[in-house]
């Protein structure tokens, strides 16, 4: 038999999500006999939605030879440090991940990722030890794709990373805006309302009209800051946070973003690449704006983060609009 405590950062969640975590080379088949013939809480059976309370008692009637088989080695892979620090606390950490890094791994990139680099460094600071966590690793709240630059969130505590992970599906509670330049003359503001349907295998989104049957709903703000020779510097606020929204958003508006070769505009594309050797969407997290916070996040209420321009982008935007 094996006992384990359940510490504060594995409480709140579910008996068997908290199994799947921890014996993450269990098959499911057998983490749920496990739980119907072989676990106990504080001595007593329990059902796979009890939920696990901090200073819980979980029985394992398992061999230690079982367990091992069942239980993943602790060991991040290393990753140089790539991303810079717009905010951090002792819950939470905003950085700003650079051109080109992953903010997950992926089939052809596991180690070198932005969540890997963080959790290091959290690791160099004794603020993470994976060894000692079971369950809970520091993760991000949002994601950019690989080419987006800018702000990342990240929890870096169970409390923390749940509620952020609450606040950032519940529209109105943390803003998220982006900078973009974009072909063609925007001179007003626009609110754009569609469904989105996504192509897995082609990882191409889809928009189709807002009364469409099928997709999700997207919503997106963009507000026009300088308009000069057929291109529109904007500012864009995600009110849904759908894959490539903004991208195939103003694409199907008609203010494709500049670089981009998913969504893009051709022609457009090949005289930015020559002009600046831009061969990839020019698309930047600007800021994150904490407009309704609770306990113990209440502090963040009113708090704006903002991310500086990558000299890349900086330069573009100086020659297109100085």
């Amino acid at each position: 038999m094996v006992k384990l405590t359940i510490t504060k950062n594995e409480s709140s969640q579910r008996l068997d999500r908290f199994l799947k975590k921890y014996l993450k080379n269990a098959p499911l088949s057998h983490i749920y006999k496990l739980i119907r013939k072989d676990v106990k809480v504080n001595g007593k059976r329990a059902g796979i939605d009890t939920v696990l309370e901090e200073g819980d008692e979980l029985s394992l009637y398992v061999s230690q030879e079982k367990l091992d088989e069942y239980l993943k080695p602790k060991k991040m892979p290393a990753a140089k440090r790539q991303f810079g620090i717009a905010y951090e606390d002792e819950n939470l950490i905003i950085v700003e991940k650079p051109f080109g890094l992953l903010t997950h791994g992926d089939a052809a990139e596991k180690k070198n990722t932005l969540a890997n680099q963080v959790c290091g460094y959290l690791q160099q600071k004794g603020e993470y030890n994976p060894g000692r966590e079971r369950t809970f690793v520091p993760s991000p709240v949002n994601r950019l794709d690989r080419n987006t630059t800018g702000l990342v969130l990240f929890g870096k505590t169970s409390d923390a990373l749940q509620l952020l992970n609450k606040m950032i599906r519940e529209r109105g509670r943390i803003s998220k805006q982006y900078l973009t330049i974009v072909a063609g003359k925007l001179d007003k503001p626009l609110t754009l309302a569609d469904r989105m349907e996504k192509d897995e295998a082609r990882n191409l989104v889809k928009v189709l009209p807002e009364d469409a049957e099928e997709g999700k709903l997207m919503q997106t703000i963009a507000r026009p800051l300088r308009t000069k020779g057929g291109f529109t510097l904007v500012e864009v606020e995600l009110i849904t946070g759908r894959t490539h929204q903004i991208r195939a958003h103003l694409s199907q508006a008609g203010f494709p973003i500049i670089g981009d070769v998913k969504y893009g505009n051709r022609r457009t594309n090949e005289t930015v690449k020559k002009r600046f050797g831009l061969t990839t969407q020019l698309l930047h997290a600007e800021k994150l704006v904490f407009r309704k916070s609770e306990p113990p996040l209440a502090y963040l209420e009113g708090k704006v983060v903002r991310a500086q321009l990558p000299p890349s982008f900086e330069r573009i935007k100086k020659e297109l609009f100085d």
